[in-house]
């Protein structure tokens, strides 16, 4: 039933050419050697190694996880397959210099790569995409001698990285840890303790592992201020680079999820023997200001690949209603009357529409957010880098946390339209929302996400980031030409205003008793910010759209029109779901909007013996 077609074949050359501009980047020195037809050809090589290989065994992995027989951790073999294609082609080292093995391509660009496999099959995926992060920590903090000894093998993909931050009894709490790392007199330090939830932790598809590690050098600050970051290798290697004798990292054991259970998630023990060699990453007690780095660009990585289960589990749907009949719609309802496709039936088309709306509105939503990487990377002024920055960071929150709330709930909608169908192990939908469950979860979980927008992010350095954003959304308002865009601009103004009102208040409750009670109602704050922000990008998309729909209207003698009506349906979708997002989720903020005004405590009171 379901098409092979990961990403509608317009959908990537919209967002990145036509709303992002992303063809400029070729005019700054990095990217100069590049250019349009090489950014295409890149994506059609990835395209075509996550339909041919990565596609036919997502559904294959989830029926056969990984399994753990005391020594080795066996998966299928079309995962090491997929794992070397993708390996082999260079995107682990995508976004390196040219002379470190990489192509040198924009983020924006290795972010819609990324984008096929994460449609195609989010559990192979995650070992490349782990691997490429811990070599971001890498690459900016370790040592040259860390660097030349891992980051070579790593951009080849010979050997895998993973992040090893959580601990049984510490997850989002890292001041808790208490794996320790003992300074020896080589300068290299012997760990102690447990991990777990490690995805990638174990596994036959590299030659080595390297586990970036949270720990703790006795005598250091209490809390997060005395946490430092260590490389842990599966093998240790030699005086010569090469691999030589086992570390004593174990697996303990494999964990069993819910989805993306072709991801190992492991359970791991350091120094079980006392022989655990770690090696630092900068200095000690700054080892989570370094993780962090790598989790702000897993957090981007996180929504967009929600946004791209959830796009995928929405083109699944899509095709189901295509097909199934069921019913009849005036005026053709008589019982002689053929029964129709359910995508005829109205609350189906909301359904769908609600799909579009949320998918493609996280799809845009991440792509905007790696544009401003390469904006940041490439611009000359250094007050606008900074604008940029504390914009990119203003942003974060939304960019994991609004596609990891909305992505799943596009794939529960997917399962809807499917009706009983979509409940069985028989159709995919299910596996989609299984698969994308972890995401609102995982980097940072969404309710933190909340409290780092609410209590942080909107005020650093003196609200600089909300000032830049401001002046982005009032320059794209400034430009809008078209008649539906302009109503909607119109409503967003609206909101604008109430988001400034709100925001004013809720400056006041920072510095008063309500602050406690506003830690209760952050998602609400999450709510109204992330709204009116993708209400923003769907606007953008809908500006563009239209004007696209009114060339391929003036245009005369058009020899296509095949063509130009798929180009004129895929524009009008766009306008489409834009409208339903102004209509159907802009306003329900107001709820959130009233609990902000009203400060209202009913969670925040709430007692643990009442429940």
């Amino acid at each position: 039933m379901a098409s092979d077609t990961l990403i509608h074949d317009m959908e990537l050359p919209f967002q990145l050419y036509e709303v992002l501009n992303t063809q400029a980047l070729c005019e700054h020195a990095r990217f100069n050697e590049h250019s349009r037809e090489t950014f295409d050809a890149v994506l059609e090589t990835a395209n075509k190694i996550a339909t041919d290989l990565f596609l036919p065994h997502n559904h294959i992995a989830d029926k056969n996880e990984p399994t753990f027989d005391g020594k080795t951790v066996s998966m299928i073999d079309e995962v090491k397959v997929a794992f070397d294609a993708f390996r082999e082609a260079g995107f682990i080292a995508g976004r390196y210099n040219f002379e470190d093995g990489g192509m040198q391509l924009p983020e924006t660009v290795m972010t819609a790569v990324s984008g096929y496999f994460m449609a195609a099959n989010p559990s192979t995926t995650a070992y490349p995409f782990l691997t490429a992060a811990a070599i971001n920590v890498i690459n900016h903090f370790a040592s040259d001698t860390l660097k030349a000894q891992f980051m070579p093998r790593m951009l080849t993909g010979e050997f895998t990285g993973t992040m090893a931050l959580t601990e049984p009894h510490a997850g989002s709490s890292l001041a808790d840890i208490k794996t320790t790392a003992v300074k020896q007199a080589d300068g290299s330090y012997r760990l102690k303790g447990s991990k777990i939830y490690i995805s990638g932790g174990e596994h036959e598809l590299s030659e080595n592992i390297v586990h970036l590690v949270l720990a703790k050098v006795p005598g250091g600050p209490a809390g997060v201020k005395g946490i430092s970051l260590f490389v842990v290798p599966k093998y240790r290697l030699n005086e010569n680079g090469e691999i030589d004798q086992r570390n004593d990292v174990q697996l303990a054991g494999l964990l069993h999820k819910l989805g993306y259970r072709g991801t190992t998630s492991t359970a791991l023990t350091f120094g079980e023997n006392d022989d655990c060699h770690g090696y630092l990453v900068g200095e000690e007690h700054f080892g989570l200001r370094y993780m962090f780095m790598m989790m702000n660009e897993a957090r981007i990585g996180v929504g967009f690949g929600a946004a791209m289960i959830g796009y995928r589990g929405f083109q699944y749907s899509l095709d189901y209603a295509k097909d199934r009949t069921q019913g009849r719609v005036p005026p053709h309802n008589k019982p002689e009357d053929p029964a129709a496709p359910i995508i005829h039936h109205g609350d189906v088309k909301r359904m769908l529409l609600a799909q579009k709306a949320y998918s493609e509105g996280g799809m845009a939503l991440c792509l905007y957010g790696s544009n401003l990487i390469d904006r940041i990377n490439t611009c000359q002024s250094l007050d606008e880098k900074e604008g940029l920055q504390e914009m990119l960071d203003l942003l974060t929150p939304v960019l994991k946390a609004w596609p990891s709330e909305y992505g799943p709930k596009a794939n529960d909608l997917g399962i809807q339209v499917l009706g009983g169908s979509g409940y069985t192990r028989e159709y995919f939908a299910e596996q989609f929302w299984r698969d994308n469950r972890l995401n609102p979860i995982h980097e940072g979980t969404n309710g933190i996400q909340a409290l780092d927008l609410t209590f942080r992010k909107l005020w650093q350095k003196n609200g600089l980031g909300l000032k830049v954003l401001q002046a982005e959304i009032q320059k794209d308002l400034s430009t809008i030409s078209t008649p539906e865009t302009a109503k909607m601009a119109k409503k967003l103004g609206t909101y604008l205003k109430k988001l400034h009102a709100i925001l004013m208040h809720i400056a006041e409750c920072l510095q008063s008793e309500k602050q406690l009670g506003l830690s209760a109602n952050a998602q609400a704050m999450m709510n109204v910010f992330a709204i009116i922000v993708v209400s923003w990008i769907w606007l953008r998309q809908a500006n563009v759209a239209e004007q696209k729909l009114a060339q391929i209207h003036s245009a005369q003698g058009n020899k296509d029109g095949e063509q130009s009506d798929t180009a004129a349906d895929f524009y009008k979708g766009k306008v489409q779901a834009a409208k339903y997002f102004f209509a159907w989720e802009l306003p329900a903020i107001e709820r959130d909007l009233q609990i902000l005004e009203s400060d209202d405590d009913t969670c925040a009171t709430m007692q643990p013996d009442w429940f």
